[in-house]
């Protein structure tokens, strides 16, 4: 059966929540740490890599990561949620300026990782509050702002909205990121944000294959984003089984990968600028989608066992496969445990956004008639 539109939304947004969860434990590590650390393979819900140590074990003190617990993903993709709540409509630069950056900075909500009442900025990362000291401190121009920024997926691992809003509408989707992200990334960050997106949007055209929204996002990448997807995925297609495929696909993105092969001590090109890179996370959930043949567990546990920044990774791969497969692609256990653990409700952001996806549908068709009629008089031959 077909998924529905309110189906695919809720499929992906609970597929992020849920791979995020699945990979903020082991986020940071590598595939043989992961290994001697859990005596396998991660195939489910884990504890913090340090256990009871949590709050004070270095590098991750004091976020308890592990458990079912969402990390800043999700967080920052709920923020967006709210903001396309407020707006009911298409969003921009303006529109993260005006209502994303104030939820971050006035409301207190639960924070898993904290597990505290808290502003959403004390938990997001230096990328993130990059958003926070541009906009409200700074008056910075919002379409300009993320010049400058570190280069990261830190946009780009919130645009699943974007592509929910714009849903099989990828060029749609990949534009509207653009804008959206401009205020927080520049570059390959803020291209990686557009692709995702369009990615996610692709994944809602009903009929679509994991191989249909490789294709949809390679048509619209650009520079060293498209040559990274473009390697990674051609590697991708030769494997069904994501533990040989482990190796080939870090090694496929190796050369577009600036933070180099010690994810926790980065490189000096790490995060720079350059159309000749990529960030690592959108090619490997891509390449991840094409191994696991677009089966939500296959595809999401090897996005967390990849390592490295694989709660990122496996937000983006679990955020396509719920797009394309809906709900019941999310293993309803780990879906249950995480919003339980979480201690938020992940059905309520779905209901919010399909609401809205429906009503900027609507509006889009009044303009495009209005557009249609005033074009129609423009080049009319009567006189």
């Amino acid at each position: 059966m077909t998924p529905t539109l309110d189906d695919r939304i809720t499929g992906s947004l609970l597929g992020a929540a849920v791979g995020d969860a699945l990979g903020g434990p082991v986020e940071g590590y590598t595939p043989e740490q992961i290994l001697e650390r859990h005596g396998g393979r991660v195939t489910g819900i884990v504890g913090p890599w340090n256990g009871d140590a949590w709050r004070t074990a270095r590098p991750i003190a004091p976020y308890h990561k592990g458990d079912g617990h969402v990390t800043d993903d999700t967080l920052m993709t709920h923020a967006l949620i709210r903001a396309y709540e407020k707006v009911r409509d298409h969003l921009d630069a303006y529109a993260v300026a005006e209502h994303l950056v104030p939820d971050l900075l006035s409301t207190p909500r639960w924070i898993p990782e904290l597990e505290a009442e808290a502003l959403p900025l004390q938990r997001i990362f230096l990328a993130e509050k990059w958003l926070v000291a541009r906009l409200h401190y700074g008056h910075v121009d919002p379409r300009e702002a993320g010049s400058g920024n570190i280069v990261n997926c830190g946009a780009a691992m919130y645009m699943a909205p974007v592509g929910l809003v714009n849903a099989a509408n990828p060029t749609g989707a990949y534009a509207e990121a653009l804008d959206v992200s401009a205020p927080h990334q520049s570059s390959y960050g803020r291209e990686a944000a557009g692709v995702f997106a369009a990615a996610v949007s692709a994944a809602c055209v009903p009929g679509a294959t994991p191989e249909s929204v490789v294709t949809t996002a390679l048509s619209l990448a650009k520079d060293g984003t498209r040559a990274a997807i473009e390697s990674v995925c051609e590697v991708a297609s030769r494997h069904t089984d994501f533990e040989t495929a482990l190796a080939p696909l870090r090694k496929a993105v190796a050369s577009f990968d600036t933070v180099g092969p010690d994810y926790r001590a980065p490189s000096l090109g790490a995060r720079r600028p350059s159309r000749l890179h990529a960030i690592e996370e959108l090619p490997i959930a891509l390449g991840m989608l094409l191994v696991g043949e677009g089966d939500y567990r296959r595809t999401v546990l090897g996005s967390v066992n990849y390592g490295r920044d694989c709660d990122s990774i496996a937000t983006m791969a679990g955020a396509i496969v719920g797009a394309l497969r809906g709900e019941s692609a999310v293993p309803s256990d780990w879906s249950k445990q995480v919003a339980e653990a979480s201690r938020l409700d992940l059905h309520a952001p779905a209901q919010v956004l399909t609401a809205v996806a429906r009503e900027v549908f609507a509006r889009d068709t009044a303009r495009r008639r209005t557009h249609e009629s005033a074009y129609a008089a423009l080049t009319s031959t009567a006189r």
